[in-house]
C-alpha cells in the first residue's frame, strides 16, 4: 500500500510540476556519464561493461542504502522524489501537443519544428502524415521509456528499482548505438536496456491492447513485432498503434537517407489527432496501473 501510494504521489507532482527546469537530475546524469566515457572509452566490451557499472550501479547502490538507513517518513519521500525524477508523463504531453496543435492549423514548419525536439529523424523533409507518424511512435514508445518502465521497477524494488531503469535507459540512449565508436563500448548498455525493459515493455503493450482495439493491437503485436529491431520497442509500438487503428512505421530518413522499416498498427494514417489519442492512452494506462497497485496494495494488507 506504501508504495502504491507513493507512486500516486509522484504522478500527482509530475502532473502538478513537470520536469525540473533547471538542473535536471537525468541531464545532470548524462554529463556524469559523458565524463566517465571520456576516460574509460575503449574498443571493447568489458571497458563498456566498467563504465555502465559505474554510472549506474553505484548512485543505485547509494540510494538502495541511503533508502534502508532512512526508513519511516524519509523513506516515503525518498521513494516519491525519485519516482517524481523518473517520470516524463507531463513532458511527453508537453513536446507532443504543439506538434498536434500545429498540424490542426496547418502549419507544418512548427510542426516540424516541434517534432524535432521528440525524435532524431531528418524532420524537415516530412509531410504532415511524416510527422504525425512521429510523434503518434514517440508518444508510445515513451510510454513505456519514461513511464511505465519507470513504474514497474519502482513496485518491484522501490525507489532503487526505478532510478536502476531510467539512468539504464539513459545510457542505452547515449551509448547503444550500432556505431564503430559505440559497437563493442555500447554492448552493455544496449543488452542491459533490453533486459531491464522486457517485462515492462510487454505490459506496456497489454495495457495498450486493453485500452483500444484489443483485436487489432494484439494481432499487430504478434506480426509486427518481432520485424522491428528493438525487441522493446517492437511489442510497444506495434500493440499501441493497434490500439489506435493507425498505420505507423514505414520509411522514415535519417543522415539525409530513407531507411526502410516495417509497418507498424494498421488502419487510418496518422494525424493530429493520432498525437492526441495516443497521449490520452497513455494517460489511461497511468490510471489503470495506479488503480491495479491500489488494489494489490489492499488485498496485501486485508
Amino acid at each position: 500500500m506504501t508504495a502504491a501510494l507513493a507512486a500516486i504521489m509522484a504522478v500527482l507532482v509530475d502532473a502538478l510540476v513537470g520536469e525540473p527546469r533547471r538542473f535536471h537530475p537525468l541531464v545532470g546524469f548524462g554529463r556524469v556519464a559523458s565524463a566517465i566515457e571520456r576516460r574509460v572509452h575503449a574498443d571493447r566490451r568489458g571497458a563498456g561493461v566498467v563504465a555502465w557499472c559505474v554510472a549506474v550501479l553505484v548512485p543505485v547502490t547509494l540510494l538502495g542504502a541511503l533508502h534502508v538507513l532512512s526508513g519511516g517518513i524519509a523513506a516515503f519521500g525518498i521513494d516519491v522524489l525519485v519516482l517524481y525524477g523518473a517520470l516524463g508523463r507531463r513532458s511527453l504531453g508537453e513536446h507532443a501537443r504543439p506538434v498536434a496543435d500545429a498540424l490542426s492549423a496547418g502549419d507544418l514548419a512548427s510542426a516540424r519544428d516541434a517534432v524535432g525536439r521528440m525524435v532524431s529523424r531528418d524532420t524537415d523533409v516530412l509531410d504532415a502524415r511524416g510527422v504525425a507518424a512521429a510523434a503518434t511512435e514517440s508518444v508510445l514508445e515513451n510510454g513505456h521509456d519514461a513511464v511505465f518502465g519507470a513504474l514497474f521497477w519502482f513496485v518491484v524494488l522501490g525507489a532503487p528499482g526505478a532510478l536502476l531503469f531510467r539512468l539504464a535507459n539513459t545510457l542505452d540512449a547515449m551509448w547503444g548505438y550500432r556505431t564503430p565508436r559505440y559497437e563493442r563500448f555500447g554492448w552493455c548498455a544496449a543488452r542491459a536496456d533490453d533486459a531491464l525493459g522486457f517485462v515492462p515493455a510487454r505490459l506496456t503493450a497489454l495495457t495498450y491492447a486493453a485500452l483500444g482495439d484489443a483485436a487489432t493491437a494484439m494481432r499487430c503485436w504478434r506480426r509486427q513485432a518481432p520485424t522491428w529491431d528493438s525487441p522493446n520497442a517492437g511489442p510497444v509500438m506495434a500493440a499501441g498503434a493497434g490500439a489506435l487503428r493507425v498505420s505507423l512505421g514505414g520509411a522514415a530518413p535519417y543522415h539525409r537517407q530513407w531507411e526502410a522499416r516495417p509497418t507498424l498498427g494498421e488502419g487510418l494514417a496518422p494525424d493530429a489527432g493520432t498525437i492526441r489519442r495516443a497521449l490520452r492512452l497513455v494517460d489511461r494506462g497511468v490510471v489503470a496501473w495506479l488503480v491495479v497497485a491500489l488494489c494489490i496494495g489492499a488485498i496485501r494488507h486485508a
